[in-house]
């Protein structure tokens, strides 16, 4: 088996899909999960990307047909999360707007960041190391403090956590570790991206939200091709099985084996 083939075996990507289908399988599994937890819903940090949008859309089905079938109030709760201004975080209301999503909650992280930040730095300075945090150890506590927000909700709100990542981010390694990974369920994790567009297109994602470049929003300019250096076209054909060019397959592959601990269980003995 080549290690293109392993990797699609590994993270589960179909090379073409049914979207009603895929849709159906991932509501009904969405339903079963917070059927068997307990829960009372569910709860998804709405960033104005693609992917919490597709991910908004599914566990709103799922909660609406629970609370059909059962006679119980299971609900959805979104949650918006800037640092300071976010210049898309219409995009993030749309979303909601799109989906009727009647339970919002707006939770501005910039505080609590700057704070942590303050802190490591404080930390740094007394070993020796006078410098600021890094832009990339800032944007790792945005993710952390994010997820740290939506567990202190969900956990008063009895609500389970849903991650927004797809195969075409773990095939990267392109998520923070108990940052955005540190979720309850993924609904999305064997669809690569191109997969991801299609269901949103089905489930009637805004088209302000289908038509921007993907970003983490983790610093200003930031998008995760330029980051990656990678195309997302790419990176969906390969998950396909396609060839794609040796010099971007090559990329991708160091990046898979280079993020491997990211996928890993926690190693212990």
């Amino acid at each position: 088996m080549s290690l293109q083939q392993d990797i699609i075996a590994r993270l589960g990507v179909k090379p073409e899909i049914d979207v009603d289908a895929e849709i159906r399988r991932r509501v009904d599994f969405l339903k079963e999960y917070v059927r068997k937890s307990g829960t009372s819903g569910l709860l998804i940090a709405i960033s104005g990307g693609i992917d919490s949008a597709v991910a908004t859309g599914l566990c709103k089905m799922a909660t609406d047909e629970l609370t059909a079938e059962t006679g119980k109030e299971y609900r959805t709760v979104g949650v918006f999360q800037p640092y300071g201004q976010q210049v898309d975080i219409a995009d993030s209301y749309a979303v909601a707007e799109a989906f009727q999503l009647g339970y919002r909650v707006e939770t501005n992280i910039e505080d609590a960041v700057n704070e942590i930040v303050l802190e490591a730095e404080h930390g740094l300075k007394s070993i020796g190391v006078h410098q600021h945090l890094s832009r990339g150890g800032k944007g790792n506590v945005k993710a952390r403090t994010r997820m740290v927000m939506q567990y202190a909700l969900a956990f008063e709100l009895n609500l389970l956590v849903v991650g927004t990542d797809h195969a075409s981010e773990a095939i990267t390694g392109f998520f923070t570790k108990y940052g955005d990974g540190a979720v309850d369920i993924t609904p999305l994790s064997s669809l690569n991206k191109r997969q991801v567009r299609m269901l949103a297109a089905r489930l009637g994602v805004p088209q302000s939200v289908l038509d921007k470049a993907p970003t983490a929003g983790l610093w200003e300019g930031q998008t995760d091709e330029g980051e990656l250096g990678i195309t997302y076209d790419d990176n969906s054909d390969y998950l396909e099985g396609q060839e794609i060019a040796p010099a971007a397959k090559e990329k991708l592959e160091k990046q898979y084996l280079r993020t491997e601990h990211k996928r890993a269980p926690i190693p212990g003995i």
